[in-house]
């Protein structure tokens, strides 16, 4: 997946918690317009992630679900790291993360995981696998 494919699949997934998902939001939120938001909901359909009716709203998938679950997951713990272990402000820290949690290794991420972790409050996300 590429970078932009988990940035979609990340605010679906902020907007279902919300309530309905509509492309109009996704596009205000990511500040893309819609046909670019359209374009990039097909190739998430495509991958089994989301679905999407036509001039209806947009759902995830189980599989999208899980994935989102992980992306998020990632997301918090990066800035979570950056602000309470660096100090970093919220700010810069929630753009940061934006862009680190795209790149970590699996390892690294683990690691990071293991350090953070027991840390943070249980209101921390979690993946649908427990981790």
């Amino acid at each position: 997946m590429t970078q932009s494919q988990e940035d979609y699949l990340e605010m679906v997934s902020f907007l279902s918690d919300e309530g309905r998902v509509r492309v109009t939001d996704i596009a205000l939120r990511l500040g893309f317009s819609k046909p670019s938001v359209l374009t990039a909901l097909r190739l998430l359909e495509e991958k089994d992630l989301v679905r999407h009716e036509r001039y209806g709203s947009v759902s995830l998938t189980d599989k999208g679900r899980e994935l989102a679950g992980e992306i998020r997951e990632r997301h918090f713990l990066i800035k979570a790291f950056l602000e309470k272990n660096l100090g970093v402000c919220e700010e810069t820290a929630e753009k940061d993360a934006c862009k680190m949690e795209h790149t970590l290794s699996k390892e690294t991420f683990e690691k990071l995981k293991a350090f953070v972790s027991p840390h943070l409050p249980e209101t921390a996300p979690k993946t649908e696998n427990g981790a």
